[in-house]
């Protein structure tokens, strides 16, 4: 029978994975490499089983291995969510934060759910806007958070990560035979739309606006329904909709910054462990 294993096992094996290298795992987990070596030899002896592929120091996987990998990850995440939970303050108190509904739909949910399960006495007040309406928010303070597209104009705020725009259509959208282009974009002064406007402007693609939305359910019913092509940020596509690449004739679409900016006035706890928490957990999701 294979015996409980153990977290600390688990975690230097993720680590010589991610690292790729003994010495950046044994830096990692605060180790050094003889006994990074003896933890992954008693991990290999407590499930019987080979989990590095040839030379363990260079971090490639058996199949077993994998396997492993994806439990370890969640066993983890778990530890450390409880470890999070019990072992830090008392934290209580009311958080305003705004958010385009786009990033809301499909950045924020498993962020915010980990949040409440660690905070449970923080209440959070989500605002859903666009951008540049969520900056006048925290001008005026009627938010205390915000999480948005970082404009050209804009200087304040921590990046949290870069997200490439794509262009997206139906399954059975016929790309050659509609001409002018039909477009289903967010309203003017946005800044996904002019990125749209300006890459089909470089190759001299004729254009149409078909479908006008100020939330992502507007642009995502008009291309599910076979009425436009849209440019949504990679974390937004899912298996209704088809990435067009390159090959489909349409030009590339810049990466955009997403950031996050707090209110200038007086912050709290409560404020300040949701900014940690969002600027830790957002960077690791994948896009």
């Amino acid at each position: 029978m294979i015996p409980d294993l153990e977290i600390p096992l688990l975690r230097t094996f993720v680590a010589v994975h991610d690292t790729r290298s003994i010495t950046l795992a044994g830096k990692q987990v605060g180790r050094t490499q003889p006994a990074i070596t003896h933890q992954m030899h008693r991990l290999e002896r407590a499930l019987g089983r080979p989990l590095f592929d040839g030379e363990r120091r260079h971090g490639a996987l058996t199949r077993d291995g994998e396997v492993l990998l994806a439990y370890a990850r969640k066993l983890l995440s778990l530890n450390d969510e409880i470890r999070d939970r019990f072992g830090g303050p008392d934290i209580a108190g009311r958080v305003r934060l705004g958010v385009p509904d786009l990033y809301a739909a499909f950045l924020l949910p498993s962020v915010l759910a980990g949040f409440a399960r660690v905070y449970p006495q923080v209440e959070i007040e989500l605002r859903c806007s666009r951008s540049h309406q969520l900056r006048a928010a925290l001008t005026r303070e009627e938010i205390d958070l915000a999480l948005m597209t970082k404009q050209p104009d804009q200087e304040v705020g921590v990046i949290v990560r870069e997200e490439p725009l794509v262009w997206v259509a139906s399954r059975d959208f016929d790309l050659d035979a509609r001409t002018p282009l039909p477009l289903a974009l967010l309203p003017p002064g946005s800044l996904y739309r002019q990125c749209a406007l300006d890459a089909l402007g470089q190759i001299d693609r004729s254009w149409t606006i078909t479908a006008v939305s100020d939330s992502i359910a507007g642009l995502q019913a008009a291309v599910h329904a076979g009425l436009a092509v849209s440019i949504f940020p990679l974390c937004a596509v899912d298996g209704e909709i088809r990435r067009l690449t390159a090959a489909s004739g349409l030009p590339d679409l810049p990466a955009l910054r997403i950031v996050l900016q707090r209110k200038s006035g007086e912050t709290s706890s409560a404020i300040d462990h949701l900014a940690q928490y969002i600027l830790s957990e957002l960077g690791n999701i994948g896009g």
